[in-house]
């Protein structure tokens, strides 16, 4: 059964810290990269960050050096963390975690991030 949760959102401060968790249930997702997803208002969906499974990972152009991605596989679940510094205004968006590229059409509830000025 795949199942997908994301935790850690919140009110933060511009210039505060959020530490971000998933835990993605399902075969499909320790076979794959998986990523963090974001959606704000009036924009499109875009990737935040992804890992490899051999632990490879690529950020956004716009988080580098703020945020840091992390896997750890369990035997049928993945648990993905992002660990989110020096945080800013137009970080603020629905943040969800999926496999990169999309191979699933599930989706999880997302946490929400807004950062305040």
């Amino acid at each position: 059964q795949v199942q997908l949760a994301e935790s850690g959102g919140g009110l933060v401060q511009a210039g505060g810290s959020l530490r971000l968790s998933c835990a993605a249930s399902g075969s499909i997702f320790r076979l794959n990269a998986m990523g963090w997803y974001r959606l704000a208002p009036g924009k499109q969906r875009e990737i935040v960050a992804f890992i490899t499974t051999g632990g490879t990972t690529n950020y956004l152009e716009s988080v580098k050096d703020r945020f840091t991605i992390s896997r750890e596989n369990a035997e049928n679940t993945v648990y993905l963390y992002l660990q989110m510094n020096s945080l800013k205004p137009e970080d603020t968006a629905v943040y969800y975690c999926n496999t990169v590229p999309l191979k699933t059409p599930y989706w999880g509830q997302g946490t929400q991030i807004t950062v305040s000025s």
